[in-house]
């Protein structure tokens, strides 16, 4: 049964992505607010409205929507709702949910050229179309506008930004101080440690953002703010804030340094790691694998404890 608890209802919706089900949450302030919407599907849309209904709402009581983040399973249901329903998130949300073709463009570029950098064998080319296919679950619209650190949002002034880029270069999530209240959307999970997901460039930059470097400061920064619990984006609420970080720190660490085990007898390209952290998984979610992969050798090249080599255009990393 959904029902309001500290001014807050969560709804569980299905998606269709491995997954599993995602949370979005109703927030009751000076205007009624959805945070994150869910993936574009009949059976999400059916879901939200029948735990809507156990509120005594309908679609059209929602006055505003704040995306955590532009993936599909959390920002692709905006499109069951009316053009006129103002939408607010980080400024990068735009180039993923409303496109433009030099974007697009500037996608397939980047990916291709990754494939050749990380010594993937032409056979998976076909992952980049499968990635153009996943647009089918996310929406196409515009943002109303744009939220940045330490901004308090239009209609719910109880309530701060704060930016987290990581897993999403367009990642945020929500503060209330009165009560230490969090939703954090992908950043901070009860049972998974959220994919630092590659991305190409950032507007103006030429390098794609270290994803994972970027999640552990994020996380970091989340240590400094009295948060009580965090309202995730899938799974239970997260207690014991701290502990959780500093376990997910902990865990990243002894990861990345498996990795670094093999590749003190052997150079390995991202790829042929790949295929050793995740033997059944590579195949058929090669994009989310590859993703977690790279970030084990961006997380040691940092460190200054491998290095690299260019053959050919492609990479190989060595100890």
């Amino acid at each position: 049964m959904t029902e309001w608890k500290n001014g807050i209802a969560k709804f569980t919706i299905p998606t269709p992505f491995p997954v599993g089900d995602v949370n979005v949450y109703i927030v009751k302030g000076e205007r009624l607010t959805l945070i994150d919407a869910g993936p574009k599907t009949e059976e999400a849309w059916h879901a939200f409205c029948d735990q809507l209904k156990q509120l005594n709402l309908a679609p059209s009581d929602i006055e505003q929507v704040i995306l955590t983040h532009h993936h599909a399973d959390h920002a692709g249901l905006l499109d069951y709702f009316s053009k006129d329903l103002e939408v607010y998130g980080h400024s990068i949300n735009e180039r993923w949910l409303s496109p433009s073709e030099a974007f697009t463009e500037k996608q397939h570029t980047f990916f291709k050229k990754l494939f050749i950098e990380f010594g993937i064998p032409a056979e998976y080319q076909k992952f980049i179309d499968v990635m153009k296919e996943d647009r089918r679950f996310t929406c196409d619209r515009s943002l109303t506008g744009f939220l940045a650190e330490g901004d308090i949002p239009v209609g719910l002034s109880d309530w701060k930004v704060v930016e987290t880029p990581g897993h999403a270069q367009s990642h945020i999530g929500l503060y209330r101080e009165k009560d230490g209240i969090y939703i954090g959307g992908d950043h901070l999970l009860a049972h998974i440690t959220p994919n630092p997901i590659i991305e190409p460039p950032l507007p103006g930059e030429t390098e794609r953002p270290k994803s994972l470097l970027q999640y552990n400061r994020s996380l970091k920064k989340l240590l400094d703010i009295p948060i009580e619990f965090v309202y995730s984006g899938h799974g239970k609420e997260v207690y014991h804030v701290n502990d959780s970080i500093h376990m997910n720190l902990k865990q990243q660490h002894a990861r990345a340094h498996k990795v670094k085990k093999w590749l003190e007898s052997e150079s390995l390209t991202v790829f042929e790691a790949c295929q050793r952290l995740f033997p059944k998984a590579y195949k058929k979610e090669l994009s989310l694998t590859i993703s977690e992969t790279v970030a084990q050798f961006d997380y040691l090249i940092d460190l200054k404890e491998i290095n690299m080599t260019n053959e050919g255009g492609t990479i190989r990393y060595y100890a």
